[in-house]
């Protein structure tokens, strides 16, 4: 991607209380169906972390060391202040790295982490790669974006094959778990209000002031208007795709 694109997207979204659809009420959750507690120390990589959403969850619901992966160093710093600032800092370890060339061990996590976020290398590629970083019978919890309909709308369709052509149903995700040595222990759908009152509607309201800094500058317009796309998309065709969210088990 190029830079100068890159940099802008980070300015648009630092300031963000979240980096993509999601709530602490649906992180809890996943917690609950991956069986994770504060009962016994544990060691959690979160891929793709973002200013540290899910991060500060984990950090305050667990008894764990977490390093928190992000390849923008301005979204990790974002997340060292929030910690900080929520008293769990000292739980987190950020990591400024691509999240398809990590640099972790085998067999070095009880659980692995992803919200909103392996679209970036694709489902398979993502959950494939991150296998060998987790203990035998450790966690997988990762969002990714899922029709809900076996047949949409033209329109929709066309955008998001274009945008991510993994997208899928849920059943086809369970199988790609499967083929690479995980058995599926949950699922769930993210809830309109994920998308709208917790990501959508506080992004909308950035958009005059990083205008403002940007004035003049086509491609910050451009990323402007995609985005007035996108949610305009997801006001209309909700009912047809949103984040599942997969917990499975490495076997």
């Amino acid at each position: 991607m190029d830079q100068a694109l890159i940099r802008l997207l980070a300015d648009l979204h630092k300031d963000g209380e979240r980096q993509g659809p999601g709530g602490e009420a649906e992180t809890r959750l996943a917690l609950r169906l991956a069986g994770l507690d504060g009962s016994r120390p544990l060691k959690i990589a979160d891929i793709g972390c973002g200013t540290g959403a899910s991060t500060i969850v984990l950090a305050k619901e667990l008894d764990a060391r977490i390093t928190a992966v992000d390849f923008l160093p301005e979204f990790l710093e974002e997340l060292e202040l929030r910690a900080k600032g929520q008293g769990v800092s000292e739980r987190i370890t950020p990591l400024c790295s691509s999240m398809d060339d990590l640099p972790f061990p085998d067999e070095a996590f009880d659980a692995i982490w992803s919200e909103g976020a392996v679209y970036n290398m694709g489902f398979e590629s993502g959950i494939s790669t991150w296998r060998r970083f987790l203990k035998p019978g450790g966690m997988l919890v990762v969002s990714e974006i899922t029709w809900l309909r076996d047949r949409r709308p033209p329109e929709i369709q066309s955008y998001w094959e274009t945008e991510y052509p993994e997208i899928d149903v849920a059943s086809a995700k369970m199988g790609i778990l499967e083929r690479h040595g995980y058995s599926p222990e949950g699922y769930f759908i993210l809830p309109p209000r994920c998308w709208l009152e917790n990501y959508y509607y506080p992004l909308r309201s950035r958009f005059a002031a990083f205008l403002e800094r940007h004035e003049g500058n086509g491609q910050a317009r451009d990323i402007v208007r995609a985005e007035e796309r996108e949610i305009a998309l997801y006001e209309k065709f909700r009912d047809c795709f949103s984040y599942g969210v997969y917990v499975a088990r490495r076997v």
